[in-house]
């Protein structure tokens, strides 16, 4: 292994450490965090032969940018985004070699997705709370990264005896995410508090909902008409999944994010499908969401469907690298 320095040269509006969240710790009361898109985060990592659970890097906005002092392997994913290596335009969704001493900027494209993903193989050397790198400002764990922070990692790459910047060296099958330029539409399955509305459902489908400076890591909020119940019947706060769509005393929407708590009594109309959410995580300020009601069966084949691609994936890396001399995780049973 090599400990190499990642000199973080330039970064977004929000520029943190991620991982794919806690394990366990909901009972406890401290959200599960993690990255906003799951897909591309876990994507990214496999891309550089890491677990999908690895440390790696978020960028909100802004264009993120740093220099090794070391070779190091790196795959960029999440929203479209300009990607340069030494100021030579590179590929997202793939594995690239950045040579030590070179620059790699990252600059999302806005109106396509919000945030960027980047990978490093081998282990990022960052705090941890909980077992997860995932920052949560409300247990006052920030982990935003700034310019001129340095950041080690230890990686056993040793390059794969080519060019830093001839074609590229892979054909994988990658299940990039599809982030449109129009409405991005969001498959939703109705949950029991949707009976306490009448009519709620037809609103939601028939409307637009556009995202709201006022969104945050617990959720997002969404401009939009809305139904409150007839009466002023108490609901029990309780624990709500990741995606739900809540309504609360305002005339807006809100779909809760990795970040949420217990309801606070609100009703809780759907949640969205867990092949949706990376969309979700990609939806900035201005977004325009339509939503579409699935039943249970709809939305769990689609999830299975993009684990299955993301699985592929996996076992074609492991091949890839292994002819290469060049070890991969294995895919583990889920």
């Amino acid at each position: 292994m090599t400990t190499v320095g990642l000199g973080i040269t330039g970064t977004g509006w929000i520029t943190t450490f991620q991982d794919l969240g806690r394990q366990d710790t909901e009972r406890r009361g401290v959200p599960t965090g993690g990255a906003a898109d799951q897909h591309s985060a876990a994507v990214a990592n496999i891309l550089v032969g890491n677990a999908r659970g690895a440390t790696l890097i978020e960028n909100l906005g802004g264009e993120l940018a740093l220099v090794p002092d070391g070779d190091i392997l790196v795959a960029v994913t999440g929203a479209p985004a300009r990607v340069t290596v030494g100021d030579v335009p590179v590929d997202s969704w793939t594995p690239m070699v950045v040579p030590a001493g070179h620059e790699i900027r990252v600059r999302c494209d806005l109106a396509r997705g919000a945030r960027a993903y980047l990978a490093v193989n081998g282990a990022i050397a960052a705090p941890t709370f909980l077992g997860s790198a995932a920052p949560d400002a409300r247990m006052g764990f920030g982990q935003l990264l700034g310019r001129g922070t340095d950041v080690l990692l230890e990686t056993g790459f040793r390059g794969f005896g080519r060019g830093a910047f001839r074609p590229p060296l892979f054909r994988l099958p990658v299940p990039v995410l599809r982030c449109a330029e129009g409405p991005w539409n969001i498959d939703v399955v109705e949950s029991g508090g949707i009976h306490a509305i009448p009519g709620v459902r037809e609103v939601i489908e028939a409307s637009p909902y556009v995202v709201t400076a006022r969104s945050n890591h617990v959720g997002l909020r969404l401009d939009g008409p809305v139904r409150h119940p007839d009466t002023d019947t108490e609901i029990v706060s309780h624990g709500v999944p990741v995606g739900a769509l809540q309504i609360p005393h305002a005339d807006e929407l809100i779909v809760l994010g990795r970040y949420r708590s217990l309801t606070a009594g609100y009703p809780i109309v759907g949640v969205a499908s867990r092949a949706s959410l990376p969309l979700l995580g990609q939806a900035g300020p201005g977004r325009e969401l339509r939503f579409r009601w699935v039943d249970r069966e709809t939305s769990l084949r689609a999830h299975a469907e993009r684990e299955a691609e993301v699985r592929v994936l996996e076992r074609a890396v492991a091949r890839a690298f292994g002819a290469l001399g060049f070890a991969a995780p294995l895919p583990t049973a889920r």
